[in-house]
Order: C-alpha cells, then structure tokens, then sequence
C-alpha cells in the first residue's frame, strides 16, 4: 500500500528555519513527481513547491519564493523542503502529495497524500 510519512515540523520562532521531510514506500519513488501543499483551519489547501521525478525542475509559490527550497533524493526514496526565514504566516499543517504526470500546482491532481506535519511559527 502507498505511503507517504511527513516529518521535521515543529514549533520555531519567526525567522528560523525548518526542514521537512516525506518518506515514501510502494511503486517507484523515481516514478513520480512530488509536491508540497498546506493547510490553515477553514482554508483551502494550498500549493507550496513541486518538484519532478528527477529532480531537475523544481516550482514553488510567489509566497515561498527565495525562502523554501524543495528537493528529493531518489536513492533514499524521500523528498524535502528546507524552510527558511519563517514568518507567522507559515503556519500550518504541510502536506506532501504525488503524481504520475508532471509536476503541478492543483492538488486534486494528486492521487497520494501523507497524513501530515504542524508547523507553527511565532512571532
């Protein structure tokens, strides 16, 4: 059965810096293209960063930009997003998703989904 474990949330104070992982089992890793996704109470899920099955393209969104790096190592079947210079706005529950296809911004796209990792950034 497909599985996809986030961790490396956590709480941190505003302009620090975190690194999630997502760990993966079942087809492949290298079949598929990955994304980052996350969700505040009462929001829709939002779109973060996605990166291909090789690790040669890469996207992210304008609110992330020049502060998250996303990346994956295919050999160790996991995926990353290094985070830094968080603001209170980071806060949420990040989710990691995948996809045979191509990368992608719409997560309805995305046939997997980890349960999950909280992320609270204070002030």
């Amino acid at each position: 059965q497909a599985q996809l474990v986030e961790s490396g949330g956590g709480l941190v104070q505003a302009g620090g810096s975190l690194r999630l992982s997502c760990a993966t089992s079942g087809r492949t890793f290298s079949a598929y293209d990955m994304g980052w996704f996350r969700q505040t109470p009462g929001k829709e899920r939002e779109f973060v960063a996605a990166i291909n099955w090789s690790g040669g393209r890469t996207d992210s969104a304008d609110s992330v930009k020049g502060r998250c790096t996303i990346s994956r190592d295919n050999a160790k079947n996991t995926m990353y997003l290094q985070m830094n210079s968080l603001r209170p706005e980071d806060t949420a529950v990040y989710y990691c998703a995948r996809r045979v296809g191509g990368m992608s911004r719409a997560p309805d796209v995305y046939r997997d989904w980890g349960q999950g990792t909280q992320v609270t950034v204070s002030s």
